[in-house]
């Protein structure tokens, strides 16, 4: 991409330029363009067209998406179409590392731009990606990466601990937080909720959604210099705005989020819901906290290297050198 700049456009509230090309899109470059791209989806080859005419990252985001699209298995591919951005790549949508490596080719050519490996480590969620691909496009850093923390770091910095724990596996990142959490069955309390007919309580998922918040505080970086939220001083205080939509039972896998509304110690207001797939079991509008810092401590033991870490996160072959893999925390 050249450094010439074409056209504003609004990123994040803000007037940002984005670099366009400085060599003219012919019909031979249309028609190369087609050919890569003639197993992807007719709006996917009308979006690259039009990106690569224009330098308008508006239409990035469809390219990104429909080249994944032609990539995944047909069962998974529905799963893309009106995806929320935490939807994981290769845990959920079972893509391996080769096919990762055929993916960023794809992106870089129909979109005339260089990814290097040391950029991609981080990029585990839909999300991640198109935000990194949009900030690449405009010629802007990217956010900080998201962090994905397993089981066995959650439980090392957590106040809260099984049976009362309900985060399987979380991604922090810099702006929101998702986690997994399936249920089941074996949870103590669903032996009386209900008599043959377990359900899982609606205020329990009200309680997983508070534990993301919590461990967001924890482990988001949003203390002051040198300091960070300390999990001893972390207390509710209230949530507004609460709706059940959707009966959960054993089985059924919790996708919980949540994104801070305000934080400003002592208080801690967020945003949060879960879905089951793509249906919405449970939103809160606010649920509000208390805490307080203490100094900055190095990361848990649990926190260990990748080779330690779940074999269904960090499997993917040390040799593929160009993937979207998990982060070691």
């Amino acid at each position: 991409m050249a450094d010439d700049v074409h056209k504003n456009t609004e990123v994040n509230g803000s007037k940002q330029p984005f670099p366009t090309s400085a060599k003219s899109f012919t019909a031979e470059d249309e028609a190369t363009l087609t050919e890569a791209l003639k197993r992807c989806s007719p709006a996917t080859i009308e979006a690259a067209i039009k990106f690569r005419k224009t330098g308008d990252p508006t239409p990035v985001p469809t390219v990104v998406i429909g080249i994944i699209e032609r990539f995944a298995e047909p069962d998974q591919r529905a799963r893309l179409r009106g995806a929320d951005d935490d939807l994981r790549l290769i845990e959920d949508l079972g893509i391996d590392s080769l096919t990762m490596m055929e993916i960023v080719i794809l992106v870089e050519d129909a979109l005339q731009m260089s990814i290097n490996n040391d950029e991609l480590r981080n990029l585990r969620t839909l999300g991640d990606i198109k935000i990194f691909i949009d900030c690449k496009v405009r010629g802007l850093p990217p956010p900080k990466p998201s962090r994905f923390l397993p089981i066995e770091h959650i439980g090392a910095v957590m106040p809260i601990q099984p049976p009362f724990l309900f985060l399987n596996e979380a991604t922090i990142g810099s702006t929101s937080a998702s986690a997994k959490y399936k249920i089941t069955g074996d949870e103590f309390f669903l032996k009386g909720h209900f008599k043959d007919n377990p359900v899982m309580p609606a205020s329990i998922m009200l309680e997983a959604i508070g534990q993301l918040a919590v461990l967001f505080l924890i482990e988001g970086g949003h203390g002051e210099e040198g300091k960070q939220a300390d999990p001893q001083t972390i207390y509710f205080t209230g949530c507004e705005g609460v709706r059940a939509h959707r009966i959960c039972k054993p089985g059924d896998t919790l996708t919980i989020s949540i994104k801070p509304k305000r934080l400003k110690m002592p208080l801690a207001t967020i945003e949060g819901q879960i879905r089951v797939g793509q249906e919405k079991a449970v939103y809160v509008e606010e649920i509000t906290m208390t805490y307080g810092f203490r100094e900055a401590m190095a990361q848990p033991a649990a926190a260990a290297p990748a080779a330690a870490a779940p074999k269904s996160v960090h499997s993917l072959p040390a040799a593929a050198a160009r993937i979207i893999s998990p982060a070691p925390v």
